[in-house]
């Protein structure tokens, strides 16, 4: 192999190590967060996630498909093999999921950054958005571990 491969290899897997771990964090503080029903630590915390998501998440995002498809061109690794294909739409089912979620987490964001403007509980609609995000979570982070096995095996698939 060589090092044109082995940089891209690397890439990749940063890549993909800062999705999963990303997603695995966001979620775990927005949970805690959300536990607390406390508006203040609410706006900290949905304030943070959506600079993480902007910063770490955004250049993944775009990241992934570049490395993927420079290795697999590099590899001899033709697009049209079942792993790459269903990994693709994997991911296009990850990214249907986590788009939404962006702008939810800026919404729960600004609901409870007035909520301790005007010192108030949470409203109802922060705690909505906030099952919506949480639903959503799931379809996404299970297609990116489902994309992290193919990437791993690449087993031979019969399509």
């Amino acid at each position: 192999m060589s090092l044109w491969a082995d940089i891209l290899r690397w890439l990749h897997v940063i890549g993909a190590t800062v999705l999963f771990g990303t997603g695995a964090g966001i979620a775990f503080f927005m949970l805690m967060a959300q536990r607390t029903g406390r508006p203040d630590v609410v706006a900290h915390v949905a304030g943070t996630v959506v600079i993480a998501d902007a910063i770490f998440t955004a250049t993944a995002v775009v990241a992934q498909p570049i490395t993927g498809a420079l290795l697999a061109r590099e590899m001899g690794w033709p697009l049209s093999q079942g792993w790459i294909v269903l990994s693709l739409l994997l991911y296009a089912v990850a990214g249907a999921f986590w788009l939404p979620v962006v702008w939810i987490q800026m919404r729960i964001r600004d609901l409870a950054r007035k909520a301790v403007r005007e010192q108030a509980p949470l409203p109802d609609e922060e705690k909505h958005l906030f099952r919506i995000w949480f639903a959503c979570g799931f379809p996404a982070f299970g297609a990116v571990l489902a994309i992290l096995w193919l990437m791993a095996t690449r087993p031979e698939l019969g399509f």
